[in-house]
């Protein structure tokens, strides 16, 4: 697994920029004012940064951008790396500067001085997002090199080090998605999967495996039908986290956790299958964001749960036109089996109420193609039964950086997921997919249960690098998910 860059902070010392090896950053404001660390380094640097500020191509520097200079003359380090930012700077600006600072640094040491900055945990929760790297599987020169620390010089280092400690946990929690939405399937089978989650109880998280039979005998068909072609045997993880008032109905995250879709017997085309790894993003994120609340000991009472299935084709997989019964009773006529992920999350979300009757439910699944269309790679779709409980979230979600668009729901859609000869089927068609495949799972919802579906198939991984993290996985959800919790749900 993969681990954060270590960050220290430590008291403003002025004379360790002259022999700080590796780089050093200075932060100087959008109108050129120079802070006491970048008058030093200028001296030092016999007016080099003075020269950058006056420079006419200055003014057209952006707020949290990062000029550098290479090899500068007066300091031992090889790179000196000047952070325009404003003094008054808000976290959210602030972490996209520490992204700049990361996207510099390389594998090299970075002694940043920031003076009196303000929220300068957000800056260290930055570098920690964007200094990632998932290098377990290459050898040889591709191996993972050593990765070089960070030191944070403060005017006030304990309070620096204290505001940082629940942000650089929320960044452990996204790390912990990334490295599980990226491990290949031969790796994070369902066993293995269930595995580190269990190893999460030395978090102080309540961690239990439900296993097959157990599956059998609670009615949980639809799950259990998905994974009945794999030799990987299916299986729900429920994570309890209860850090707020005994007795307090929890937040539930349930997680679509399928290790690899081939799917099934409606086979997919090759070019490009390799990606259904990444089609347990939905649980990934709910463990990423499980284990970020338990991190910085969150005042909440949360449980997540996930399904863990693989979807492949062999002579015992579901065929379509198969009807099977759901937990909750209803039977479903399976049209495509490649439509797995609603049968999965119809299970494991009727088990939620049914066990824990939350305060509000949100699920997360990388369900369809169709919302990739909507909204390509920028937002996440959401879809919700409670106005106020989606305003939250997107109001957590926006304040995060973290793109989320709000999708219809109605029963007019529902029109299309009708089965001849069943309660319901389990797609609609290609019109509306997103939402048809929503529309489904909302008949798993009991109507007193807040809810909220996340369609994370469009920024779950992604071919190019994000605001906050490199090609691949990006761990989107993990952040907006412990705002909605900090936000609605903590206490005390």
């Amino acid at each position: 697994m993969s681990r954060l860059t270590p960050i220290s902070f430590c008291e403003t010392d002025l004379d360790t920029l002259a022999t700080a090896t590796g780089r050093v950053a200075v932060t100087v404001t959008p109108d050129g004012k120079l802070d006491v660390a970048a008058r030093r380094v200028n001296r030092l640097t016999r007016g080099a940064v003075q020269r950058v500020v006056s420079d006419e191509g200055f003014a057209k520097v952006r707020n949290g951008q990062v000029i550098t200079l290479a090899w500068p003359a007066g300091l031992e380090a090889e790179a000196l790396d000047i952070l325009v930012i404003e003094r008054r700077a808000d976290a959210l600006t602030l972490r996209k500067a520490g992204v700049a600072l990361a996207k510099a640094k390389g594998t090299k040491p970075l002694l940043v001085a920031t003076g009196s900055m303000q929220r300068v945990g957000a800056l260290a929760q930055g570098i920690s997002l964007r200094d990632y790297r998932f290098d377990t599987h290459k050898t040889g020169e591709d191996a993972g090199a050593e990765v070089g620390g960070v030191v944070i010089q403060h005017n006030k280092p304990e309070q620096a080090a204290e505001d940082a400690g629940p942000l650089l946990a929320v960044a452990e929690g996204v790390v912990a998605t990334r490295d599980l939405v990226n491990e290949p399937a031969n790796v994070l089978t369902t066993t293995e999967f269930a595995d580190r989650l269990e190893e999460m109880r030395a978090l102080g998280l309540v961690v239990e495996v439900l296993e097959e039979d157990e599956l059998e005998a609670l009615g949980m068909r639809t799950l259990l039908s998905v994974g009945q072609g794999s030799v990987s045997p299916s299986k729900v993880v429920v994570m309890q986290w209860n850090g707020g008032v005994e007795g307090d109905a929890p937040l539930a995250l349930v997680g679509k956790g399928v290790v690899f879709d081939t799917g099934g017997i409606s086979l997919k085309p090759a070019g490009g299958m390799e990606d259904m790894t990444m089609d347990m993003g939905g649980a990934g994120v709910v463990a990423g964001a499980m284990k970020a609340l338990a991190l910085r000991k969150a005042r909440a009472n949360v449980v997540g749960l996930v399904g863990l299935v693989e979807n492949m084709p062999s002579g015992n997989a579901t065929r379509p036109g198969d009807v099977i019964r759901s937990m909750k009773g209803d039977t479903v006529e399976v049209i495509n089996t490649d439509a797995e992920g609603r049968l999965v999350l119809a299970d494991v979300l009727w088990y939620a109420q049914e066990r824990f009757a939350p305060a509000g439910m949100v699920d997360l699944a990388t369900l369809t193609g169709a919302i990739i269309i909507g909204l390509g790679h920028e937002n996440a779709g959401v879809f919700s039964n409670d106005d106020d409980f989606c305003k939250d979230f997107l109001k957590a979600a926006e304040a995060e950086g973290e793109g989320a668009w709000r999708m219809p729901l109605g029963k007019a859609y529902d029109d299309q997921i009708k089965s001849r000869i069943a309660d319901i089927k389990n797609t609609g068609g290609r019109p509306a997919g997103s939402i048809t495949a929503a529309q489904f799972l909302a008949r798993f919802v009991k109507q007193d249960t807040p809810w909220i579906h996340l369609d994370i198939a469009g920024v779950a991984s992604v071919k190019a690098e994000t605001a906050y993290a490199p090609k691949g996985a990006t761990g989107w959800g993990v952040m907006a998910l412990d705002r909605l919790v900090r936000d609605r749900f903590e206490t005390f």
